[in-house]
């Protein structure tokens, strides 16, 4: 059974910095493997939830013009996304 648990974005964010420090190269690959999955996976959820944010600031857009640059904003954020999702799997 898979279960989702909420931790602050900040702690989040601190946690995949924390892993992006580490020197892993000495281990088995087996765990470099699993390392880089789980640290790519972290990065994927922090970058939905800035993109999430985004998405709201289109909503809470004052006039047209900022609803069109936070629209910009979104789009450029989903495209990066897409591209570093597919760089992963060579697409």
């Amino acid at each position: 059974m898979s279960k989702n648990v909420l931790i602050p974005l900040n702690l989040l964010k601190q946690i995949v910095e924390l892993l992006g420090y580490w020197d892993i190269s000495r281990y088995d690959r087996v765990i470099c493997d699993n390392y880089h999955d789980v640290l790519k996976e972290l990065n994927v959820k922090v970058k939905k939830l800035e993109l999430h944010d985004a998405y709201t600031t289109i909503l809470q857009a004052g006039d047209e013009d900022a609803r069109h640059s936070a629209r910009i904003e979104y789009l450029r954020q989903r495209n990066q996304i897409a591209k570093e999702c597919a760089g992963d799997y060579g697409l």
